[in-house]
């Protein structure tokens, strides 16, 4: 429950001094043993933790799942297996699954998304990256423009889509090869662009550190660039510049 819901109750008489007493009283983390549950994550930063999926034993993934829903009544993990999604299934029956992306979250209904947001790919093979960015952004509140398979070989596509770029408060740029996409939108807009290098590419990509290098060596200007494959953080990163693009509000 959020600090804001608890003072909310106190003043509204639903809930008693005593009883958000209790709630304030508690560890800022949840020691569960093999795990420990940041509980306190978005009161510090305004986002609730992530639950990293790829790894976990099942029965962990599971109870960390369980955990978090019965806190937050919603979860978001990344790179999660659809053997890890029919496990938790089995404890939550509302949770949804994204094969491409990797995504299993359970979450509220959100009537408006705020701000803009635009993530862009290169090509068809960078949309699972860029899924996991655009579904963080969304989950935590952001509106998302997806603008897919506009790479450089055929730059009339990119640039059909100027307006848009322009139009957002921020840019998620997702290619692999040799990642030129990101400097190309950088010199478009006057807005920050997040690049973010994948995987896709022949040997000498050399599993996404040609495009790496290509973004991080770019010669435009408000360029960012995250890991390689690094969705989430992307995702994340966008949502916080959305923010304070519109005026620092945080998730409700």
């Amino acid at each position: 429950m959020e600090t804001r819901e608890i003072l909310e109750q106190v003043k509204s008489g639903t809930m008693s001094v005593e009883e958000a007493e209790g709630h304030f009283r508690r560890q800022p983390f949840e020691d569960m043993g093999f795990a420990k549950l940041d509980l306190h994550r978005k009161i510090r930063s305004g986002f609730p933790e992530v639950i990293f999926c790829k790894g976990k034993p099942d029965a962990f993934l599971v109870s960390i799942y369980k955990r978090m829903v019965e806190e937050e009544g919603k979860a978001f993990g990344t790179r999660a297996s659809k053997e890890q999604y029919e496990k938790v299934r089995e404890a939550i029956p509302d949770i949804q699954y994204d094969p491409i992306s990797g995504i299993l979250k359970l979450e509220r209904e959100q009537s408006d998304r705020e701000g803009l947001i635009a993530v862009v790919t290169g090509g068809t093979a960078d949309i699972p990256v860029a899924e996991e960015a655009a579904q963080t952004a969304e989950y935590f509140g952001a509106k998302v423009e997806r603008i897919y398979d506009v790479g450089v070989s055929g730059i009339h596509r990119l640039l059909s889509q100027t307006e848009k770029l322009q139009d957002a408060n921020c840019i998620v740029a997702v290619a692999g090869m040799e990642g030129a996409l990101a400097s190309v939108v950088g010199g478009l807009v006057s807005n920050p662009v997040i690049a973010v290098p994948t995987s896709v590419g022949y040997g000498a990509n050399f599993g996404g550190l040609s495009a790496l290098l290509t973004m991080i060596n770019s010669c435009a200007n408000g360029i960012a660039v995250v890991n390689i494959n690094n969705g989430y953080g992307a995702g994340y990163m966008a949502t916080q510049i959305n923010r304070l693009a519109c005026g620092g509000k945080s998730e409700e």
